[in-house]
């Protein structure tokens, strides 16, 4: 075929495209600006290519739609080198040694960092990139690092290693380097930090990583030349140029960038694809501050903005009801019963999904939270947080169930007249009477029993009382975190023996018992769920506003960072699927088909 064959070169070109089904994941690169050019240095490009990955530019548009619609067509973000970035954007007035700024590319990049960061997308900073990373996600950058035992601005050809510099073991750079596999955590004992040899063509460097960083690779000088992200999230920051520099070090860089952005294609499908459920969260608690659920709002953890970033199709929003309110209902709420006030959190929810309804519904089965995910639709489920809202009647959990709660919390943090709970002073030795009683209604009725915050014996009275599986709607493992809330290997194995879920919880004082919690730490106690009571049994439940959260599971926008470690764990999709609430949902209709 010749050369000039332009027709023959396009039958190839989808010959080849369509024996490779497998669409291969598209990374942004940030374009430099100069000259009224938006410009790419081919390095950038042609790695991304060599890795696995389709190359787009991505010019310096301000445009939000525009930056909306970027960031729906891409994988991956590669931030590129270039001029120094305005001090005003960290709060500093310029140094007389400030290089040249780019008006023209500093908002519209910062922006498209810190949006990208939201949905949780892989990102690798370059040089000015790194920079880039740590401004927009509240670091600082040293207008310039002036005279230290390292030249740093170099005028070597740019694939001259010009200094060395030392990667911190376990970091996921140093994984990246060391491991013949990338993006994947190893069980093998970590080594020693490493010395590698890199370019350097820079007079500013990252001064404070900030909040979502950490520093992983330093010159001989103290200066930082790596970040990465504290939230084991898939960002990664080199002060040098990979994309110049020859060798398979730097290749690897790229494979990382490559594989993530897969990683990350996969999981927005799985996303699309299935009903990812959070079994409890406390939003309501915040109405009477007149939160805005359409509106990405810093009070809260779950919105809509930030379900959406995340890939979060429905959360179970509970009518929590503090223990003090059985004396003294004023205290949450002027001239309310507890009855009242769980039905007007309820119909404050109500009216929230009506203001939205174009992109936010009701549901009260499985089956309507899969019809909400085909509509793209958010699902907001309801649930009760403590018994109290029944006021000692049995006849109020029919009403609750007309109402549409597809749970009872029996008790919160002391015992009620249903039930002793796990913080109480074993008044009834476990469910009262009227407890039990109640247990059976809720069968009846189809609402799921839910003993978190109950007490062991508690627990297995519900158990033996109860004719279907009862759930623990936010409860973690007393093996790894010994608190009484709680569940031990034996309540585990119990609650799995009769059918239920442990939906593994994101509080971080159930977590451990001392040091900063993350979400390796809630990873671990999923894994020992799964251990004792097989991978039909345990889910997520993560008291967002509740106090739940921790670092790499912070709010509703970091759920896609949950699957993300989970795939690190090697689990299928089969399994993902269970985890993010099929188990779940398995036993709400086996609860509601009784009804």
């Amino acid at each position: 075929m010749s050369m000039f064959d332009i027709n023959g070169r396009c039958q190839e070109i989808y010959d080849t495209a369509f024996l490779k089904s497998e669409a291969r994941p598209v990374i942004g690169i940030t374009a430099n600006y100069g000259e009224q050019t938006a410009k790419l240095a081919e390095g950038y490009y042609k790695q991304v290519l060599r890795a696995g990955g389709v190359p787009v530019i991505v010019p310096p548009l301000s445009d939000a739609q525009a930056m909306l619609n970027t960031l729906n067509t891409i994988d991956g973000l590669l931030l590129t080198g270039g001029a120094d970035i305005n001090p005003l954007y960290m709060g500093e007035e310029p140094q007389p040694q400030l290089g040249g700024i780019n008006d023209e590319r500093d908002l519209p990049e910062l922006l498209i960092t810190r949006l990208a960061y939201n949905r949780n997308m892989p990102i690798l900073g370059i040089c000015r990139g790194i920079q880039t990373l740590a401004v927009a996600l509240g670091g600082k950058v040293a207008q310039d690092i002036g005279s230290t035992a390292v030249k740093h601005s170099q005028d070597a050809a740019r694939h001259v290693p010009t200094h060395s510099v030392t990667v911190q073991s376990g970091s996921m750079l140093y994984e990246t380097l060391h491991r013949n596999y990338v993006g994947l955590k190893s069980s093998e004992k970590q080594e020693e930090p490493t010395t590698h040899y890199v370019n350097s063509f820079h007079h500013q460097a990252v001064s404070d990583p900030g909040p979502h960083l950490m520093a992983v690779a330093h010159a001989s000088d103290g200066i930082i030349e790596a970040v990465e992200s504290s939230e084991e999230k898939a960002i990664l920051g080199v002060q040098w140029h990979p994309e110049c520099m020859e060798g398979v070090d730097s290749f690897k860089i790229f494979n990382w960038l490559i594989f993530e952005a897969g990683s990350y294609k996969n999981m927005l499908r799985f996303h699309q694809q299935h009903v990812t459920l959070d079994t409890h969260c406390d939003t309501p608690m915040f109405f009477p501050q007149g939160i805005d659920f359409s509106r990405r709002d810093d009070r809260i953890l779950v919105d809509f903005p930030k379900m959406t970033d995340g890939g979060l199709a429905a959360t179970i929003m509970v009518a929590y009801l503090p223990q003090k309110m059985k004396d003294n209902p004023a205290a949450v709420q002027p001239a309310s019963t507890p009855f009242d006030y769980a039905n007007g959190i309820f119909d404050r929810i109500e009216s929230i999904v009506a203001a939205n309804s174009s992109h936010l519904a009701l549901a009260r089965t499985p089956a309507h939270l899969s019809a909400n995910l085909l509509s793209k639709k958010k699902s907001i489920m309801l649930g009760i947080e403590n018994g109290l809202a029944l006021e000692g009647k049995v006849a109020n959990v029919e009403h609750f169930a007309r109402r549409g709660v597809v749970y009872i919390t029996l008790c919160h943090n002391g015992d009620n007249d249903l039930c002793d709970s796990a913080k109480g002073e074993h008044t009834h030795g476990g469910l009262s009477a009227l407890g039990k009683e109640v247990v059976r209604e809720m069968n009846r009725l189809g609402v799921m029993v839910d003993m978190s915050h109950a007490s062991e014996q508690s627990f297995y009275d519900a158990l033996e009382v109860s004719s279907q599986p009862i759930v623990c709607s936010h409860s973690s493992c007393r093996a790894l975190c010994d608190h009484p809330r709680n569940l031990t290997d034996d309540q585990m194995r119990a609650l799995a023996q009769k059918g239920g879920v442990c939906q593994v919880t994101a509080y971080p004082g159930f977590l451990r018992q001392d040091g900063q919690a993350t979400i390796r730490d809630l990873i671990a106690h999923v894994n020992h769920a799964v251990e004792v009571m097989g991978i039909d049994h345990v889910g997520l439940g993560t008291d967002f506003d509740g106090d739940g959260g921790v670092p790499g599971l912070a709010d509703a926008s970091d759920a896609m960072n949950f699957t993300r470690q989970l795939l690190q764990q090697h689990y299928k999709e089969e399994s993902l699927a269970k985890l993010w609430g099929g188990n779940f949902l398995r036993v709400m209709s086996q609860v509601q088909s009784k009804q």
